[in-house]
């Protein structure tokens, strides 16, 4: 077995560019695959994938997946999206944080779920319902299922002080996201939740999350009335 070398994603990413930006690979051509790349590089292959996620978020390529990485046609600006753990935003403003676990259970996947995240219909989740607050006041509503069969060990994992994100992050980090917003308005379960009336306008986050290209979790995360989201360019 051939050692890998020391190479930091930075080098890798530099270099993939540099081929795009002097048309050894052409705008709209498909980029060798991830391994492929990783032995002409002689890295791991998570180098070359977080090479080419950061080529992606700068607009260089764009990565399908099941259909590779491609120069993109007209490389474009894209708007940066951070996601901050809930308790660093809640800090970040100066309030005091807390977690609350609402309710946890190994479910069979539903099949809207099943098609969401790509699942088969009879697959293992783990279901967590959670509640994130800042001063004591409702902040976010986390509602959030788990494919087992990815990481089975969050089944027996303690989620009662700590949020499955912080969980995930720190023993299961996802390699691929998408992420959908949309304006909802609260029905009589949600508005108990974040302590406001029914009908209540709120931004709901949808984020649909991947491990190295196996499915990982669908999260729903719901806020409070007025909370915004910023992006940097």
């Amino acid at each position: 077995m051939t050692a890998h070398k020391r190479i930091s994603f930075q080098s890798v990413r530099d270099e993939v560019k540099r081929r795009i930006e002097s048309r050894i690979w052409p705008q709209g051509s498909l980029l060798p695959t991830e391994t492929q790349l990783a032995e002409e590089f002689n890295c791991a292959r998570a180098t070359v994938n977080r090479a080419l996620r950061e080529l992606a978020d700068q607009g260089v390529v764009e990565r399908k997946r099941k259909s590779g990485t491609r120069v993109k046609k007209e490389p474009s600006k894209h708007a940066k999206l951070e996601f901050s753990l809930t308790r660093q935003v809640v800090e970040n403003q100066n309030a005091t944080y807390r977690y609350a676990l609402v309710e946890r259970n190994v479910v069979t996947s539903p099949g809207w779920l099943a098609s969401q995240l790509s699942v088969a219909p009879n697959a293992r989740v783990l279901h967590v319902i959670c509640m994130h607050y800042a001063d004591n006041r409702p902040f976010q509503l986390e509602e959030r299922w788990i494919n087992l069969d990815t990481v089975p060990e969050v089944e027996e994992a303690d989620l009662s002080d700590n949020g499955p994100h912080e969980w995930l992050l720190n023993a299961a980090p996802f390699t691929d996201a998408e992420v959908a917003f949309c304006a909802v308005s609260a029905d009589s379960r949600l508005a108990e939740f974040m302590g406001t009336t029914a009908g209540t306008s709120m931004i709901q986050l949808e984020r649909t999350t991947w491990k190295d290209e196996k499915p990982l979790t669908f999260a729903r995360m719901t806020h409070h009335p007025g909370f915004y989201i910023r992006t940097k360019y």
